[in-house]
């Protein structure tokens, strides 16, 4: 699940840039953006875990 919501943040952090590059002003300050790209990190790397967790927990059983 938290992969999801990483890729949909990483997706409009994407979709900014991509305003911005072809002129368009984007919806999106400095300060959000990059609070953007902060929680689609955190919501990835939490999904890493979970799942190095669930992996560990299988091998134990």
């Amino acid at each position: 699940m938290y992969l999801w919501v990483s890729a949909a943040l990483f997706a409009v952090f994407i979709l900014n840039v991509l305003l911005g590059s072809l002129g368009i002003k984007p919806n999106l300050g400095v300060v959000p953006e990059m609070l953007t790209l902060l929680a689609a990190a955190v919501f990835f790397v939490l999904e890493i875990l979970r799942r190095e967790a669930a992996e560990k927990n299988s091998q134990d059983n």
